[in-house]
């Protein structure tokens, strides 16, 4: 294992990356974390609210800002790379910000590590594998567990998202074998839990639901989305931060595999409402069919198990954490509606 003293996380006050430095200084007291963030929409201070300063520094800056990126990445030992636009719907209104930010953001990111020969790790998306066939037989609901994605499945992106993700990730890839960069890859399943902005799937339907806002649900609700907990994610990602085999892709899921439907029904369900009680509305352009991950990787070469293995209680969870932090999402809640009814969503 490296000793890791300073480490930079990109994206460090969105979603993912917040809880990935919430777990750092938790269960890591010796390091410490600069976060470099554009603060877009998705970024939030509050991600990162109750930190201790002596812990977590805040840059507000942009991955593709060479001669910034270039005086963090001297200053640090490892960088973890989440940030990127990431969300498919904005992805179709105007793709220019995701290739900004996920390809030229990257490939700024790489020179620097590259310079100065540091660790870098790579957080990318099931997404770039496009989708799989659709299934009835989801676990419990018959024998097998059908196609998964491995690391070694094709890519075949789907939306101007995950083709700029793929993108970043063969970007990664070329740095490895082309300049020897001591880079990893993670491709995670869709992640849940605190801090999730509203515009995602979980977060948007029991937001709704606080507001008195009938959910709406993308056409049929069949669609299959293999779910993991943001906390898992961050514990896998350090495991492969520190154990993983330079040049490897490593996919992160907790099979978790379930259509939007049930996740909708299981949230009314929950907050107490009737299972039916949504509207379905016009499915988005290019709406991928099914993810769904094969972990084995993870687990055999670097022992890593989930530690929210059941999604009822991790979904309980995450509801009751946005029922108590309603000052955290009550502001954008409109302009986030507003939005999707524009695009009649």
């Amino acid at each position: 294992m490296t000793d890791y003293k300073n480490i930079l996380v990109t994206g460090g006050a969105g979603f993912i990356g917040a809880n990935f430095v919430r777990y750092i200084v938790e269960e890591h007291p010796d390091i410490f974390v600069t976060v470099l963030d554009k603060l877009t929409y998705a970024g939030n201070r509050a991600n990162l609210a109750g930190l201790p300063e002596d812990r977590v520094k805040l840059v507000v800056g942009d991955i593709a800002d060479a001669p910034l990126v270039d005086q963090l990445v001297s200053e640090t030992d490892a960088v973890i790379h989440y940030a990127a636009e990431s969300h498919n719907d904005n992805s179709l209104q105007d793709p220019s910000p995701f290739v900004q930010t996920n390809i030229i953001g990257t490939y700024t990111l790489l020179e620097a590590v590259r310079k100065y020969n540091k660790r870098f790790h790579h957080v990318s998306t099931d997404e770039v594998y496009g989708d799989l066939p659709l299934r009835e037989d989801l676990p419990g609901h018959g024998e097998g567990v059908g196609e998964k994605f491995t690391p070694e499945s094709p890519y075949r992106p789907s939306s101007p998202y995950s083709s700029t993700k793929a993108g970043s990730d063969l970007l990664v890839r070329a740095w490895v074998r082309s300049f020897g960069v001591q880079a990893t890859i993670s491709n995670t399943s869709n992640n849940y839990g605190p801090y999730q902005h509203i515009e995602k799937f979980i977060p948007r339907q029991v937001t709704s639901i606080l507001s008195g806002i009938k959910p709406k649900l993308y056409g049929n609700g069949k669609n299959v989305r293999d779910w993991i907990h943001t906390y898992d994610h961050a514990t896998a990602v350090w495991a492969i931060l520190t154990k993983g085999k330079i040049g490897e892709t490593y996919l992160v899921g907790a099979d978790g595999e379930k259509d939007n439907i049930t996740v909708l029904r299981a949230i009314l369900k929950d907050m107490g409402k009737p299972e039916d009680d949504f509207d379905f509305v016009q499915d988005r352009s290019g709406h991928d069919l099914r993810y769904a991950i094969d972990a084995t990787k993870m687990h055999e070469e670097l022992g890593w198990q989930p530690k929210y293995t059941d999604f009822a209680s991790g979904l309980a969870h995450t509801i009751q954490w946005y029922t108590d932090n309603q000052d955290w999402w009550q502001a954008e809640k409109a302009e986030v509606e507003a939005k999707y009814a524009k695009n009649n969503q």
